[in-house]
């Protein structure tokens, strides 16, 4: 079983949606990933930062996950990374209200001597050039790196986010920003285009709509789970991205068959995020759901059929 390194974001979070609204939550990119990823029993770190406003017991109920937050800078003085945002009633669209960077805006993170040699790395939506100093402190070379990033870093810093691109082995980005990213409206084009700037594997979401995995000409596609209803997709492509990176921690198996099933493990507990506001489904959720899901995803892609 590999160790999992998780850089990211943990923050607070405010959010309304059509069922409601929040005050400050937890929130951030790392608690999503961390909590996802605890459900295949792996040993994983954080390394994030937040200011002496941040509740110890956050902290205290990701380390009964296994995961180790050693790396979790707190800032004395300092306030915690907050963000503000609502959703539209398609909840596909929001809008952001205030984003508060405070702490995380002199983020600068140190690599703990215990995880200088981990196998995988998850490398959560920050400035590229954070993502590409964490990569440089590694004493191996990860057997993989993820990256996820966002439209804005291709709107404010599209050159430093290719110089860490093309360090990565695999990239997730949703089907606007991969459009976005590579000028190619075809997400096969697009696929095309983002590997020749370094990653071997293209994970393109399109939300409710599901999941490709592109890897040197082969596709795979993952559907999403219909859900009845959907509270807050707030932290939904953090939770795929910890299911695929746990999963892959767990079983250590990095090949393109694998990656597929790492895929229909992330899509199945992205399912749950939504369910609830911020991470509170995620703290709660049992294996047996999981494993009751995992089979509900089993019997929406499977058919038989006769081929002449």
């Amino acid at each position: 079983m590999s160790k999992l390194l998780i850089v990211g974001s943990v923050a607070f979070d405010a959010i309304e949606t059509p069922f409601g609204k929040t005050d400050k939550i937890l929130g951030g990119a790392a608690p999503y990933i961390a909590l996802s990823a605890s459900q295949f029993d792996i040993e994983s770190a954080i390394i994030s930062i937040i200011g002496d406003d941040f509740p110890e017991e956050y902290l205290e109920m990701l380390r009964s996950r296994n995961v180790d937050t050693s790396a979790i800078e707190r800032v004395e003085g300092g306030k915690t990374f907050f963000w503000r945002g609502k959703y539209h009633n398609d909840m596909n669209s929001r809008d952001t209200l205030e984003t508060q960077l405070n702490v995380l805006g002199d983020f600068n993170p140190i690599v703990p001597d215990a995880y200088k040699n981990v196998d995988i790395v998850m490398l959560g939506n920050l400035h590229p050039l954070v993502q590409l100093g964490v990569l440089e402190q590694m004493t191996t070379k990860p057997k993989l790196a993820v990256l996820d990033t966002m439209n804005f870093w291709m709107d404010n810093a599209l050159e430093d986010l290719k110089k860490v691109i093309a360090h990565v082995d695999v990239i997730t980005i949703n089907d606007e920003e991969a459009r976005q990213l590579s000028g190619e409206y075809s997400l096969v084009k697009a696929a095309r285009v983002i590997e020749d700037m370094g990653p071997a594997y293209i994970v393109i979401k399109k939300g409710e709509h599901g999941a490709f995995l592109f890897h040197k000409g082969q596709v795979f596609f993952a559907p999403a789970l219909p859900l009845e209803e959907v509270f807050d997709p707030t932290g939904a492509g953090d939770t795929f991205a910890g299911g695929f990176t746990g999963y892959l921690a767990k079983t250590e198996d990095l090949s393109f068959e694998n990656m597929k099933k790492a895929i229909i493990h992330a899509s199945n507990l992205a399912s749950f995020s939504v369910e609830k506001f911020g991470t509170e489904r995620m703290q709660h959720l049992e294996k047996e759901e999981v494993q009751k899901r995992l089979y509900q995803f089993k019997e929406l892609t499977q058919f038989e059929i006769e081929l002449s």
